[in-house]
């Protein structure tokens, strides 16, 4: 089959690999007809490379139609349509039972002391060959999947792998109370998606701040109050003007959705950049003792957020040395969640909403829509910001 595979920083070629085969009775195989290109994709393109191996699969938003079954999956049947969550969790032990796939305890990759495995990802998260690919093997498969009806585009639901229950979780995290105050602080997609779920939750004002043209107009054209990055001098100035918005305080929550690589972090890019091109015996140990994010988006949260305010993250972190300004969360009695999303927990209430009626924008939401054998080019686009690229789905 064909498939997206990683081969080094910024190197990603559309190759020949073996087909997935059954390798446990819960395991299934999904032909796979669209697949979306993520952020998170973009830090094993270019900042997450110590944790790469040439050859790895790219790839954890996809969707498709049940071609084969183990033995072990008695509600799938070939020729199910089925969205694909990004986690690979049991659904039976207590950390699923309470809500958290996230931290399966019968995936867990330990020997890495991490959580659940993901589609797609690095080694730390078990290196599983990810679904930007014509063909998928889902373990976990008497779990995971989640089965949608025939007829609308693909559209309609492939959001349900990541983009939808990330920012639902996002949300939900934030404790947003109705009719209060939420800033966004990177306009992506999880952080669009974000303010449109807090505007259908209850949100009364929701900020969104970014520093791409396209992104900020596509939130503002859905009533988000945006601010442009490029207008103010320093972080400073962007504060005071969320904070006149919101009666001198400072919004009720903050949702961080940049994480790792937010601009304005000169020495940590500098970090990032050389830990990716030193050779991978020692970029490896490393980056697992001492790397660190670009955390001028964490920092902004934290002084813009108001005393007793909550301040959720979905941008994704990796560093092991990160300075954090305890005495100011500490002060300002900041609550702070964070987490990979926990997908199944969210998606029976999010499946309402996907309706004909679309309250969330999710048919309209890609805006480039492109094939499998364009992924080098869609992968640069994305990272460059180029072309209006914000949200990209593959069609194998």
């Amino acid at each position: 089959m064909r498939a997206v595979t990683w081969q080094g920083k910024r190197d990603v070629r559309v190759e020949n690999v073996p087909d997935p085969r059954i390798e446990e009775p819960t395991d299934a195989i999904i032909r796979v007809t669209s697949s979306g290109l993520c952020g998170s994709d973009l830090h094993l393109y270019e900042v997450l490379t110590p944790f790469m191996t040439p050859g790895d699969i790219l790839g954890h938003e996809p969707m498709g139609i049940v071609e084969e079954v183990g033995a072990g999956v008695p509600d799938l049947q070939v020729g199910d349509r089925v969205v694909v969550p990004f986690q690979i969790a049991c659904g039976d032990c207590w950390m699923c039972l309470t809500g958290l796939p996230t931290q399966c305890e019968t995936t867990q990759v330990t020997s890495e002391g991490m959580g659940a495995p993901l589609f797609g990802y690095t080694r730390l998260y078990g290196a599983v060959p990810g679904g930007q690919a014509e063909y998928l093997r889902v373990p976990q498969a008497q779990f995971g999947p989640i089965k949608i009806p025939e007829g609308p585009a693909d559209d309609r639901f492939v959001y349900l792998s990541d983009v939808l229950p990330t920012a639902w979780q996002a949300v939900k995290y934030a404790s947003v109370p109705k009719g209060g105050s939420v800033a966004v602080l990177g306009l992506g997609p999880i952080g669009d998606m974000a303010c449109r779920v807090a505007q259908l939750q209850g949100a009364g004002q929701v900020f969104g701040v970014d520093l791409v043209p396209e992104r900020l107009k596509r939130v503002r054209d859905r009533g988000v109050e945006t601010y442009d990055l490029r207008s103010f001098d320093d972080e400073k100035e962007l504060v005071a003007a969320i904070r006149d918005a919101t009666d001198g305080r400072g919004p009720d929550a903050v949702i961080d959705a940049v994480g790792t690589e937010a601009h304005g972090s000169a020495v940590a890019k500098l970090a990032q950049s050389a830990a990716a091109v030193m050779p991978r015996k020692i970029s490896g140990p490393f980056a697992e003792r001492f790397s660190v994010d670009r955390l001028s988006a964490l920092y902004t949260a934290i002084e813009l957020v108001r005393r007793g305010g909550t301040i959720s993250l979905s941008g994704v972190y990796g560093g092991m040395a990160d300075p954090m300004p305890m005495l100011t969360m500490f002060d300002k009695q900041i609550q702070l969640r964070m987490g990979q999303a926990n997908v199944r927990r969210w998606t029976d209430e999010i499946l309402p909403y996907l309706t004909d009626e679309d309250p969330l924008g999710v048919d309209e939401f890609a805006t480039h829509r492109v094939p499998l054998s364009d992924a080098p080019h869609a992968y640069e686009m994305f990272q460059r910001k180029q072309e209006g690229a914000i949200k990209v789905l593959m069609k194998p």
